[in-house]
């Protein structure tokens, strides 16, 4: 039974990671809380996703690679690029290290970068808060973050964009479940649309 303070947590995340990257994870933090608000999510559940997200970014691969056969992780993510790696294994972590069992926490951190098809709206809100927290500056993000204005859905379609097309690019694999997301997001859109 873990019983670590919210500071203690930030703490020992802040300590996980060089100072660009937790400026980074304030900013999702900040976001996500922003998303949830205006998307009828949960702003408390967001935070906490939010702040954790990154939790396993800079563990060493051959670490990340252990957790991930050790613990019975999906083991098709070790064919994949190694930037993927951190989420899976980030849930495994932020479980272990500070007792997080709330499953819909656990899996907007795991699917935080992947996405995958039928995202809960906490998915979505952490992954898009990902993409357009302030600090990040992309070709795209002003249109990504226009998007978020006013439709969830479309700015996170816009994110996956932005990241397939940057994969296709570097001629990189695209890992299916990114695919399934942003086709699962396209269906509700239309959807919604005809509705």
């Amino acid at each position: 039974m873990h019983s670590i303070t919210r500071e203690a947590m930030m703490k020992a995340v802040e300590g996980a990671m060089p100072l660009k990257r937790w400026k980074h994870t304030l900013g999702v933090m900040e976001t996500a809380v922003t998303l949830a608000q205006r998307f009828g999510g949960d702003p408390h559940k967001a935070d906490l996703a939010a702040l954790l997200h990154d939790y396993a970014k800079y563990w060493p691969t051959d670490r990340m690679e252990a957790v991930i056969r050790e613990q019975g992780l999906p083991h098709e993510l070790l064919e994949f690029d190694k930037e993927l790696w951190h989420a899976p294994v980030g849930a495994y972590a932020v479980q272990r290290d500070f007792g997080i069992e709330d499953e819909e926490v656990l899996d907007a951190i795991r699917y935080h970068t992947s996405g995958r098809a039928d995202m809960t709206l906490l998915d979505r809100i952490v992954c898009l808060a990902d993409y357009m927290e302030p600090g990040r500056d992309f070709p795209g993000v002003d249109r990504i973050r226009e998007l978020a204005e006013e439709n969830l859905n479309l700015a996170l379609v816009a994110g996956f964009d932005s990241t397939i097309g940057l994969l296709v690019s570097k001629n990189k694999r695209i890992l299916p479940s990114t695919v399934e997301a942003r086709n699962s997001l396209i269906t509700e859109v239309r959807t919604s649309k005809e509705e």
